[in-house]
């Protein structure tokens, strides 16, 4: 008898959070059931997960971003199920494959002019990974300049980029020659190339934690700097890129041409992991330069059929279904309409954001009894506010979203780029709401405040 997964998905569907405890990260089922995630989906599609009820949650988070068109996209599971049925040659190492030339193609037409050449990896931190060596082989330079705050992944490599301190901390030495700079801060990063001993910038066009949105002239001012002090310029766009902040690349919002961009997340639609660098030629001639260094730099999985059928697919849906057109319209009328409710809400800063990378940001309040409040959270754990803010948006209205990061007041919403007119007023309404409820002292949701602190300051201890 073949092995059914569908039966062995029924017969331990309940055993999820104790088979996790007992053989994977016991602490993530300790987190969900604390906060209240702890349920049982058994459906996707789209944008909206189903539990064993029946119920509809809009997930705004998509995977961290993996799933830009949505779950389960038919087609790209008929692409998938073709690949499989044609018994087609797969990872014959001392050959090339068709279909990972096809997919270089395809994403260097979407790409600036001065990128002509495509490497294929598994994720987008072995992308970053793939980056810091060929920029060093190519420049001939050790050091690499990051920002403060930024995320490039977490294999050592692109650890030792990481601008946030809990990644890093307890994994040491990380890899010499790493350098951080403010974001958004020309002068500094011109203080770290002048020396003219630098590989590369890596930079996030748009970072990822706390969504923070560089200033109009700090792309193409950066652009200048590496060009002027011989440093090439890579665009990490493993969360920004295809669609995601309503341009298929977000430099596009910039005008600005990086010696390398950085990829993955969205770029399988989800169903195989898959990472790449698009680069320059100098590049690639620098590296692989000679026959005997022709598998100088590789992964075993990359390249393989699935990985590029599924890449192929989702090119086509994006295009075909006018994703990033819609990440645009739809993340824009997010943003505006969260920012009209700040002159009625003390808690609210701002909305920000390009295409459906959005943050909402809270800040403390001026009235005293809000204040009072708020800087009890703060005091238990800074960045709690937030918390008060997702698990009520989840529990009450069905919405799945995060913080943005470590000790930040910031809501990150990264949801696929098909939401409809129907899950905008869904999110509007919820926060609305939600929001509401954080002004009204004594409720409901400060009662769920006051257990967070708890647990927040059972933890320092």
């Amino acid at each position: 008898m073949s092995l059914s997964i569908a039966k062995l998905f029924e017969q331990h569907f309940d055993q999820k959070f104790d088979l996790h405890e007992q053989h994977l990260n016991n602490q993530m089922v300790r987190v969900l059931r604390t906060i209240g995630y702890d349920r049982n989906y058994k459906r996707a599609l789209g944008q909206y997960l189903y539990d064993e009820d029946g119920q509809e949650y809009l997930d705004l988070l998509s995977g961290f971003g993996a799933f830009a068109i949505g779950r389960n996209h038919p087609t790209v599971v008929s692409a998938l199920k073709e690949t499989l049925e044609l018994e087609l040659p797969n990872l014959v190492q001392m050959d090339v494959s068709l279909l990972s030339g096809l997919l270089a193609e395809r994403i260097l037409a979407t790409t600036p002019d001065n990128l002509s050449k495509m490497f294929f990896c598994n994720s987008g931190t072995e992308s970053v990974e793939a980056a810091i060596k060929f920029a060093r082989y190519t420049t001939k330079r050790e050091k690499i300049v990051f920002c403060e705050h930024s995320f490039h992944g977490l294999t050592l490599g692109s650890l030792s980029l990481n601008g946030e301190q809990i990644f890093r901390e307890g994994f040491g030495p990380l890899l010499p020659g790493c350098e951080s700079v403010p974001f958004n801060d020309l002068a500094a990063l011109e203080k770290a190339l002048s020396q003219k001993d630098v590989a590369a910038f890596i930079v996030e066009p748009v970072q990822g934690k706390g969504v923070n949105v560089p200033d109009n002239n700090y792309l193409p001012e950066v652009q200048k700097l590496c060009k002027k002090y011989g440093t090439l310029f890579v665009a990490d766009e493993v969360q920004t890129g295809l669609g995601r902040t309503g341009k298929f690349w977000a430099i596009e919002h910039w005008g600005v041409e990086p010696d390398m961009i950085c990829m993955a997340k969205a770029l399988s639609g989800g169903f195989i992991p898959v990472g790449a660098v698009a680069m320059t030629q100098k590049i690639m001639d620098t590296v692989f330069n000679r026959m005997d260094r022709a598998v100088v730099h590789g992964s075993t999985f990359s390249k393989n059929n699935m990985a590029m059928a599924a890449g192929l697919a989702t090119l086509d849906v994006i295009e075909q279904e006018k994703l990033v057109e819609n990440s645009a319209k739809i993340g824009e009328e997010i943003i505006t309409s969260i920012n009209a409710m700040a002159d009625k809400y003390e808690f609210l800063k701002e909305a920000r954001g390009k295409g459906m990378m959005i943050a909402i940001e809270f800040h403390a309040p001026k009235s005293l009894k809000l204040k009072a409040a708020w800087a009890m959270l703060e005091a238990a754990n800074k960045g709690l506010f937030c918390q008060m803010v997702t698990i009520p948006l989840f529990k009450d209205h069905h919405i799945l979203t995060q913080v943005a990061g470590h000790g930040m007041n910031v809501v990150k919403l990264l949801p696929p780029l098909n939401l409809t007119e129907k899950d905008k007023n869904w999110i509007i309404d919820a926060f609305d709401k939600t929001i509401a409820d954080t002004h009204q002292i004594p409720g409901s949701i400060w009662d769920l405040g006051k257990n967070l602190a708890g647990h927040a300051l059972k933890n320092k201890k």
